[in-house]
């Protein structure tokens, strides 16, 4: 069943933002030979109006951009079923498909829909013949088990595509064993010409496949490092726009802001803490960039780190307990990890030239870090235990990588074409996409919180 509430969600993500055009697309370019084979069959529409938005185009979009899956095309799929009595189970078997997603949607009211779905392992139910029998307390029973997932929804019609990136969801996890991702955002800067635009520099958000891209803020002076609150609400960033570095934390559905520092010299690279009680940052008021906590609720401020070195780029560990940064104290930038209860202070890396720009996956298995490499700038994995580090990306002057809340994915930003924009890769570096902005260069890319 689906979380209780869920409707009351949707209705949340579905408030209006002032939403523009879809400003950037996924372009995959890398690793669907190893991915699974589905079928994701158009759901059946049994209305005589125009959907609102096409269910099953979006999961089939997202399955794809997995990197886990290559749904089949509509030319190769066997027959069009709605429901686990249509699907001739041996037909798709002979196509090499062993799962198929089916489903329908019935108008009920206005702009009321009822939607249901149900995703079939094909291999399962040659097996048993599409039902087996038990006993339970002496009585016969009928088992579908063959069936790994079957809802039933109603939804508005702004629901359709967070309905489909639940559905995507729900899909991913009961295939993979991994909770997905789709039902997140991204949050970015588009820097545009300040020849032309009064105020170049622009906050956006947008679903986490580039649509409802919504601007929150424009100014005449840079914008840097969105970073997310854990509940997804907030966005902390840091702000030019009085002349000078400050950070902000805005509520992105009320708008409003709220100075955290404006101390002399630098104020940036914030970062929520695992619990949203703590904001981590770097400060440079006492002459040298270190590493600073900040309590939101007391503004109570403590320093991490005190080195003659540049401390910089702080991001948190899952449980709450360290933080990582980059540091100049052993001569070129390299990660490190300080204690928060002892503020020792620890070196990660050491392979390539320099590290810099950590995060850590949630599963705290992995360090995801920029490495430099003769004079090479790429996204690469090192692994906690044995330190043994895996470069995956070719792409131009990467930065700012940002991990999925799943940990399947990264984003970050590069150089494409002689312009900046976004990229995708998975953590094993086999499924690479880019994602280019439409105008303008993009970078400072965020990866939000789980949304539900």
């Amino acid at each position: 069943m689906l979380l209780s509430g869920s409707l009351v969600f949707l209705s949340c993500l579905s408030i209006s933002f002032n939403s523009h055009a879809q400003g950037i697309d996924i372009i995959i370019t890398e690793g669907m030979n190893n991915a699974r084979p589905i079928a994701v069959v158009p759901f059946k529409w049994t209305g005589s109006t125009v959907l609102p938005e096409d269910i099953s185009d979006v999961i089939t979009s997202n399955l794809q951009r997995s990197g886990k899956f290559s749904p089949v095309g509509l030319s190769s799929m066997p027959q069009f079923p709605t429901s686990d009595q249509d699907v001739d189970y041996a037909a798709w078997a002979d196509k090499g498909i062993d799962t198929v997603l089916v489903g329908s949607i019935e108008p009920i009211g206005p702009d009321n829909y009822k939607v249901n779905y149900a995703l079939i392992d094909v291999l399962r139910a040659q097996i048993t013949g599409g039902e087996s029998r038990t006993v339970v307390n002496g009585e016969l029973v009928l088992n579908y088990d063959h069936i790994v997932v079957s809802r039933e929804k109603e939804i508005t019609g702004d629901q359709f595509r967070q309905y489909a990136h639940m559905i995507s969801d729900t899909v991913y996890e009961s295939l993979t064993g991994e909770r997905g991702a789709f039902l997140t955002r991204i949050a970015y800067v588009v820097v545009k010409d300040r020849q032309t635009v009064a105020k170049p520099f622009q906050l956006y958000i947008a679903d986490y496949d580039g649509a409802n891209e919504t601007r929150l803020l424009s100014s005449p002076e840079p914008l840097m490092s969105p970073a997310w609150s854990p509940d997804g609400n907030k966005l902390a960033y840091v702000s030019f726009e009085e002349k000078r570095s400050q950070i902000i934390i805005q509520d992105i559905y009320t708008r409003e802001r709220t100075r955290i520092t404006d101390f002399p010299g630098i104020n940036g690279a914030p970062t929520f803490s695992p619990d949203g009680t703590q904001l981590a940052m770097v400060l440079s008021k006492d002459g040298n960039p270190e590493i600073y906590v900040m309590d939101l609720n007391s503004r109570e401020l403590r320093r991490v780190t005190r080195h003659r070195a540049i401390d910089t780029e702080p991001t948190w560990a899952p449980d709450g307990k360290s933080i990582i940064f980059t540091s100049e104290r052993g001569g070129k930038p390299q990660i490190y990890q300080v204690n928060l209860n002892t503020r020792r202070a620890k070196r990660l890396t050491f392979d390539g030239d320099m590290n810099l720009g950590a995060s850590i996956t949630p599963d705290n298995s992995h360090l995801v870090v920029v490495n430099r490499t003769k004079g090479d700038y790429h996204i690469a994995r090192q692994h906690r235990e044995s330190g043994n580090m895996l470069v995956l990306t070719r792409t131009l002057l990467d930065e700012s990588p940002s991990i999925a809340p799943n940990g399947s994915m990264i984003i970050y930003s590069t150089l494409h074409e002689g312009n900046q924009v976004l990229s995708l890769v998975s953590l094993d570096g086999r499924f690479k996409a880019l994602l280019p902005a439409k105008e303008g260069q993009i970078k400072s890319p965020s990866w939000s919180p789980f949304l539900l």
